[in-house]
């Protein structure tokens, strides 16, 4: 018997992001590198343009600055840190246009960027929360007792007031975000289709912490912090199957630290 009821529309199945063509992981895989790739390059140079307009000043108002003068001036720090806002909003497009697969699949889903289980959400982030205590007190623990120099970001923030309030709010309302979506989101789904989890998990910690050497070059102790962070991040990802845990903890960690950094001044810690 023919009928003409109409028939139900299955959903559109939501997969992670990059393993939309089972045939080519190895494609998707170079795509996520060249997109980590391209938020490094966006990284190292939109900062230097958005200060162009100050050099120019310096300039034409005082002559050619010299390296060292410009590494101490506290109006191109507080810039370069205002820099990193733009850089995100790039990073953060470039993103979306890969996950999307250029506006073909919707962004937040395809990411994973929820909870395991939705009805438990209260559930995850509480245990989120306490990861990130966890975390803040060990770093607490390991930078008191091992100690070291002052950071590039600690003369950075500690460079004026300006600076440091760009600082925290730098870290708490882009950099978990953005961090999150290209490695623990882009990167990591690529490099677990093609190489597996172990790999994955390793590749993608390493590469994290790795990008913010720079930042604690002077401090072994620091460095060892943001390593755990990394791992602790990339192990909830993989084993979560979902993002949404790890920028949470991202969040509360930062949030904690930026609170800090904004209040020291205020508390007798820092200088302006």
């Amino acid at each position: 018997m023919i009928t003409n009821e109409p028939s139900t529309p299955q959903p559109l199945e939501v997969i992670s992001p990059l393993q939309t063509d089972e045939t080519k992981p190895w494609l998707k895989l170079l795509l996520a590198i060249l997109t980590w790739f391209g938020s490094v390059l966006l990284l190292i140079f939109v900062p230097v343009i958005v200060a162009m307009p100050y050099f120019i000043y310096v300039w034409r108002t005082r002559g050619m600055p010299r390296p060292e003068t410009l590494a101490t001036d506290k109006t191109v720090l507080f810039i370069s840190i205002l820099g990193i806002v733009p850089t995100h909003l790039l990073t953060l497009l470039m993103v979306w246009l890969v996950v999307t697969e250029w506006r073909k699949r919707p962004f937040w889903k395809t990411i994973g960027f929820e909870w395991p289980r939705p009805e438990r959400r209260l559930v995850y982030t509480a245990l989120c929360i306490l990861a990130a205590g966890v975390l803040l007190a060990m770093g607490f623990l390991v930078t008191n007792f091992w100690g070291g120099s002052k950071t590039q970001l600690d003369l950075l923030v500690e460079s004026s007031i300006p600076a440091r309030f760009a600082t925290a709010f730098v870290a708490v309302f882009t950099a978990p975000l953005v961090e999150e979506l290209i490695y623990r989101g882009v990167l990591y789904s690529a490099i677990e289709r093609a190489l597996g989890r172990g790999i994955a998990i390793f590749a993608v910690s390493l590469l994290f912490a790795g990008v913010h050497v720079f930042q604690y070059i002077n401090n072994v102790a620091v460095i060892t912090v943001i390593t755990l962070l990394s791992f602790t991040l990339t192990f909830v990802r993989a084993y979560s199957g979902k993002l949404l845990p790890s920028f949470v903890i991202h969040l509360v960690f930062n949030g904690v630290q930026s609170l800090i950094i904004a209040l020291a001044p205020f508390l007798g810690r820092g200088s302006s």
